[in-house]
């Protein structure tokens, strides 16, 4: 089993379990928000993922560094915060928040789709592509992640799911190099 698996077991049902308090308490968009937060700050700041992740780091200390960067957070957040330090399941602290903002794209009907662009996006292309996909899905709503790739020449390419619409230069070039080979 590889560890991407088994991350994806263990942090499931501490979302779960964090989305039934969200729900409970109708926190489920603030928790979103937070969750977002943690994965954008794991991804920004290698060092504060090191730190989370370190198995001999104090405890104390993390639940200390955890209160001072999410200190306006929720009580019910922060609390959980400091029962996977307990639990020594920080160091699922990114995929716990991977999952719970998909949990919560689930329920509010909100599709993903990540873009990969030669260049940035203005509103009015983001609000094109929002509503292709709309179109694609039947979603109700559509949360765009951005990506730079200069290598695409120009275009987008889309994925949704497993669905992957490839309208970039490059990718033409790469269809009509590979009609062409099969013509000779």
């Amino acid at each position: 089993m590889s560890g991407t698996l088994i991350s994806s077991e263990i942090a499931e049902p501490y979302a779960q379990a964090l989305m039934s308090v969200a729900q409970q308490n109708g926190l489920t968009e603030q928790f979103g928000n937070t969750c977002r937060e943690i994965e954008s700050l794991m991804e920004e700041s290698q060092d504060f993922s090191d730190f989370i992740a370190n198995p001999v780091a104090n405890p104390e200390a993390k639940k200390a560094v955890l209160r001072q960067v999410f200190g306006d957070a929720n009580p019910y957040f922060i609390n959980f915060l400091m029962l996977l330090i307990d639990k020594r399941r920080i160091v699922f602290l990114k995929e716990i928040a991977a999952q719970f903002t998909d949990l919560l794209r689930k329920l509010n009907q909100v599709v993903l789709a990540e873009v990969t662009s030669a260049k940035d996006l203005n509103d009015g292309q983001k609000q094109a592509l929002v509503e292709r996909v709309k179109g694609i899905t039947e979603a109700r709503d559509v949360e765009l992640k951005i990506t730079i790739d200069p290598e695409l020449i120009g275009g987008v390419i889309i994925k949704v799911g497993s669905k992957i619409i490839d309208a970039s230069v490059r990718g033409q070039l790469r269809r009509i190099g590979m009609s062409l080979s099969s013509v000779a």
